[in-house]
């Protein structure tokens, strides 16, 4: 793999996170706002700082599961929530990772993923949700020749991707993104078929 942990690391260490907003991104409030059941079992892969889980903590969420490769952001996050038990902090490759969740939370990951592990994200999203399961967050949509995350996509190219595996509830423009990421995201919800 071409971005393995220790590129990862690397860029965390040598704080080349372009990606990282310092907080939950406004699309991300959006939908755990909307989310009734505080009970949900969640998994944010590719967390890195994951700033969306202390929102989901701050909006009384307490089944939280928090993946990255990278070791740096972990320890920072659990410094961050050392007085929570609201949350799993998991160093792992996401395609290795064992569990079993009603919801993936979904910012930043599948665009730092090269084009072709996009279906095996697909298919391990599929095993790790429960029946009736959910990925929900954003997704890039934009076209460019990049050697570099993130990786673009189409509304197109998701919709092929996930009709295999998932019903698609929304793959819709996101109007609420934040100002440099206006009009590059799509707002997506789709639902396990099992």
């Amino acid at each position: 793999m071409k971005h393995d942990q220790n590129y990862w690391q690397k860029r965390y260490v040598d704080h080349i996170t372009g990606w990282d907003l310092g907080r939950a991104s406004k699309p991300l409030k959006s939908i755990v706002d909307k989310i009734e059941n505080k009970e949900l079992h969640i998994l944010i892969p590719g967390a890195g700082n994951a700033y969306e889980a202390e929102y989901l903590i701050e909006k009384g969420f307490s089944n939280i599961t928090v993946l990255d490769i990278a070791l740096q952001p972990l320890l920072q996050l659990k410094e961050r929530l050392k007085n929570t038990d609201a949350i799993a902090i998991v160093q792992n490759d996401f395609f290795k990772h064992e569990g079993s969740y009603d919801l993936i939370l979904e910012q930043t990951f599948f665009c730092a993923l090269e084009s072709r592990f996009r279906e095996s994200y697909i298919n391990k999203c599929h095993e790790l949700l429960k029946k009736n399961g959910c990925i929900e967050g954003v997704l890039f949509d934009f076209e460019s020749k990049t050697n570099e995350p993130p990786y673009p996509a189409t509304k197109k190219e998701y919709t092929n991707l996930f009709q295999k595996k998932f019903d698609i509830i929304n793959l819709d423009r996101c109007l609420i993104s934040e100002e440099a990421r206006q009009g590059k995201e799509l707002i997506i919800k789709m639902k396990k078929n099992d």
